[in-house]
């Protein structure tokens, strides 16, 4: 059993996953294509309707690419901070990630592999692991090619289902006219930059513990998932789909990915108003189906699922917006600052009432790292022994401004103060102390990207900000 700080260096030590997009990845889905259609037929199921096509994803994807556990670990947190998986409300949520703490160990020159730990995890909850670290590695992945493609922008991971939520009842507990298809992409990846519209992109993840043709079967499920939506015109929403193959026999943990291209998911304000990321999160009613273009003098029926058309994008915006928000107040514990961001049918109610550790996780513990303050919550857990405390928290002007309902002026400057140092720890970043630990150290450690001198005092903090949207036209 390894020591706990032996453990806590690990997470922030480079290691490499390997990539697999290429021609020959987008034969065997489309045979798999086939193959499920063939069977859905057979079977006198209804066709599924997927994405009209699929393509390797050049130049932004590396065969290989670096990342630490950490890297990993944070961004799963982030992704499901919303997910209401846990029967613990939001205690449950965010903390999950931690499991993984020692499921996963490679090395700079060596490739990300299951561990001992992990292979045990896997005999007894596959499907869990596979699902949640596919999400992990795929986002991680998703954030670095978007990064790449549109330099100069920012990338936010807003989870699908709690956007979605703000315009349909998408099952049978939600109120309203239902969606009625069950197939939806997990994520949006929204690419922007203050003063120009932003890029609203479906991400379909999923995991396994298989082999290629596995994955090849999942990515065919996913151009299903990503369908499901569409942001304007027709066919025309960019989408990016993938599968994470965690094997059990050894081999190389592996991320298939292939993206549908198109020029279309930006939300301009083509008609209607522009968006006010300051007005109090909407319950919209959008009727359930996707319009198909009219052929001539014909047209066509709707096809099930969700449909942001121009006129509803600035609320779309404001929906995406107020639900980024959500998250970020849900990863600093406070119940009542996640609530003010979300609609009933989005899980306000969820985060009202009594805030109590028993509970929940509490907005009750601040630190000051490099100079900044920070503000949020803590978790204590056993790590090989010893008791770890673990923080999460955004930066303290930042959460003021989000708890009073200001998305629209959540300072632009601060931003770039705190992500434009590589040696803060505001973003990416994390690690955990020893709550024995009476203070925190004089010389905060450095825990960015692996090089944490001391890693049993840091601390895991975020300061993933919104901004000001003014779209103003490509």
């Amino acid at each position: 059993m390894k020591p706990t700080e032996e453990v806590l260096q690990d997470l922030t030590r480079p290691s490499n996953v390997s990539v697999h997009s290429d021609d020959a990845l987008v034969g065997k889905v489309k045979a798999a294509i086939t193959a499920d259609d063939e069977k859905r037929k057979e079977n006198e199921d209804e066709p599924l309707r997927r994405k009209p096509a699929l393509v390797l994803i050049l130049p932004e994807l590396p065969r290989q690419f670096e990342v630490t556990l950490w890297d990993v670990l944070h961004t799963l947190a982030r992704a499901t901070a919303l997910s209401w998986r846990g029967a613990g409300r939001g205690l449950a949520e965010h903390w999950g990630a931690l499991k993984y703490t020692q499921a996963l160990a490679g090395g700079r020159d060596s490739f990300l592999g299951l561990t001992d730990e992990g292979h045990r995890i896997a005999d007894h909850y596959k499907s869990l692991q596979s699902g949640e670290l596919g999400i992990g590695f795929a986002l991680t992945l998703t954030e670095h090619i978007l990064r790449s493609r549109f330099p100069d922008h920012s990338v936010t991971i807003v989870p699908a289902d709690t956007a979605l939520r703000a315009g349909w009842a998408l099952t049978s507990r939600d109120k309203g006219e239902k969606v009625k298809y069950r197939y939806r992409p997990q994520y949006f990846a929204e690419v922007w930059r203050p003063g120009e519209p932003s890029l609203a992109v479906p991400l379909a993840c999923k995991g396994n513990h298989g082999d290629t043709a596995t994955s090849a079967e999942q990515l065919a499920s996913a151009s299903a998932h990503a369908e499901a939506v569409h942001i304007g015109a027709w066919n025309e929403t960019p989408s990016l789909l993938s599968s994470t193959q965690l094997p059990t026999d050894g081999s190389t943990m592996t991320v298939h990915a292939l993206q549908a291209p198109s020029s279309g998911g930006w939300l301009s304000p083509a008609e209607g108003r522009e968006a006010n990321l300051n007005a109090p999160p909407f319950q919209a009613n959008v009727m359930p189906d996707i319009h198909p273009p009219a052929d001539g003098l014909v047209t066509p029926e709707p096809v099930r699922g969700c449909h942001v058309q121009p006129k509803d994008y600035a609320w779309f915006q404001e929906a995406l917006a107020h639900t980024t928000a959500a998250g970020l107040m849900t990863f600093t514990g406070s119940g009542h600052a996640t609530a003010r961001h979300l609609t009933d049918r989005q899980g306000r109610k969820r985060f009202t009432g009594l805030e109590h550790a028993a509970s929940m996780s509490i907005q009750d513990a601040a630190h000051t790292l490099f100079g900044n303050e920070y503000v949020g919550t803590d978790h204590v857990f056993r790590l090989n022994g010893p008791r770890v405390e673990a923080f999460s928290g955004v930066d303290k002007e930042v959460f003021r401004l989000l708890a009073r309902g200001d998305v629209e002026n959540t300072a632009p400057s601060s931003t770039r103060a705190a992500t434009s140092a590589p040696a803060s720890p505001s973003t990416r970043t994390g690690a955990v102390r020893s709550p024995s630990t009476p203070t925190a150290p004089s010389s905060p450690c450095d825990c960015y990207r692996g090089r944490t001198r001391n890693p049993a005092r840091a601390r895991l903090a975020d300061a993933q900000l919104r901004r000001q949207v003014r779209p103003d036209g490509l």
